[in-house]
């Protein structure tokens, strides 16, 4: 180990170190760390926003330090309260059995299974009685868990929070003690938890973690940060055409933060890139790079490669997908807006957002670009609708009853 190279391999990316210094002292003492991360199994799929810690966490296996993949199936059934304005609903004990299966299947397309622990919250969770549970509470405040952002505004608004939820960050906390955690690992919104994992680290007399925020994955839409529930995410287990079509349909400007968080690249390597842009490569270019990297590591670079020439046939060279779907439109007269066929197809979430489809140059109709945004189509025809390079539907407009 070079404790000097492994500390500025380990702090690029992240977004904050507390305390850095702290990780220097560890790294310099050429001793395997124990890594933790938790995750909840909330839901049944990983996407690239949770590969932005797997990577992390990666980088520390490859240097020699134990990984321990914690899942919070006990946790999982409280409900994370982070960024959360109501209470969570809890899951079941049967959902959260199913996701956690599924996320030991998928941690693996990036970490190594021969240096990873899984560990279960409650192996040891389930052993606490109220007792234990009442103690744990009582080395932390009220007055510290309302310092938490969420939390104070829930309460300045008079909305409630469940006694259960200040639970939580404890729980999350008393993994580490029971771990040993040198280091662990979360989000940025993660922040609060992983620090009451210190807090109760020293309550037991153990040397704290040092706790390495990591940033959160902005989605497709560049704005909210990637989620399932938002439709704006790319899941590691998608198939290669979707995964490629996806990437591919991310803003030029969103690309070099997708570079910065998930390509494996070495950064000069990724600034060469960028300068290259700037002086002329076309930013598809480097798009198409990082689609086929991304791919190539959930599948093969057979498939990759596979994914770019159908991508290129499908929209760059007019080509029309054989699975394009048959939609039915019934037009409440002789003619229906466009806005509204395309809201009516579900090709636009609504006609505001058609409306601003049109104006940006991204509605085609039969192939031909729309540029009038009050174009009425004339019932009783089938046309190819398409929304950007991705929404496609052969659309048939049916005359009113």
């Amino acid at each position: 180990m070079n404790s000097h190279k492994d500390e500025i391999l380990l702090m690029q990316s992240t977004h904050e170190v507390l305390v850095e210094q702290e990780l220097i002292d560890k790294l310099k003492k050429q001793q395997p760390l124990r890594i933790k991360a938790g995750f909840d199994p909330t839901a049944p799929d990983l996407h690239l926003g949770h590969t932005v810690l797997l990577n992390k966490l990666r980088q520390f296996q490859q240097l020699g330090h134990e990984v321990i993949f914690l899942i919070g199936d006990f946790t999982g059934m409280i409900g994370d309260p982070t960024g959360k304005n109501v209470t969570r609903k809890p899951l079941t004990r049967e959902e959260v059995l199913a996701n956690s299966q599924t996320y030991q299947e998928q941690i693996f397309k990036i970490l190594d299974p021969e240096k990873t622990t899984i560990q279960f919250n409650s192996h040891w969770m389930n052993e606490l009685n109220a007792a234990d549970l009442i103690q744990l509470a009582a080395k932390h405040t009220v007055a510290r868990m309302l310092e938490r952002d969420d939390f104070n505004k829930r309460y300045t608004s008079g909305q409630p929070i469940a006694i259960h939820e200040f639970l939580y960050p404890l729980i999350q906390g008393y993994d580490s003690v029971v771990l040993k955690a040198d280091v662990e690992l979360g989000g940025t919104d993660q922040k609060f938890n992983l620090l009451v994992g210190r807090e109760l680290q020293k309550h037991y007399g153990q040397t704290p973690q040092v706790v390495i925020t990591m940033p959160i994955l902005e989605g497709l839409d560049g704005v909210q940060k990637m989620s399932k529930s938002l439709n704006n995410y790319i899941g590691i287990n998608e198939s290669p055409d979707d995964m490629f079509g996806k990437m591919m349909s991310i803003s030029d400007n969103l690309m070099w933060r997708y570079f910065e968080l998930l390509s494996f690249k070495p950064n000069s390597e990724i600034m060469e890139l960028k300068r290259q842009v700037e002086t002329g490569l076309n930013p598809r270019d480097a798009k198409f790079m990082l689609a086929e990297e991304i791919i190539e590591r959930f599948h093969s670079c057979t498939d990759a490669i596979g994914a770019k020439e159908r991508f290129i046939a499908r929209f760059q060279k007019g080509v029309i997908p054989e699975d394009v779907p048959e939609i039915q439109v019934s037009a409440v007269e002789a003619q229906i807006a466009i806005s509204n066929l395309l809201k009516e197809a579900g090709l636009t979430k609504s006609t505001s957002e058609a409306l601003r489809m049109i104006q940006q140059g991204a509605v085609k109709i039969d192939g031909n670009k729309i540029e009038d945004k009050h174009l009425k189509i004339a019932a009783s025809a089938t046309h190819l609708l398409q929304v950007g390079k991705r929404r496609i539907a052969r659309v048939t407009i049916n005359l009113p009853d």
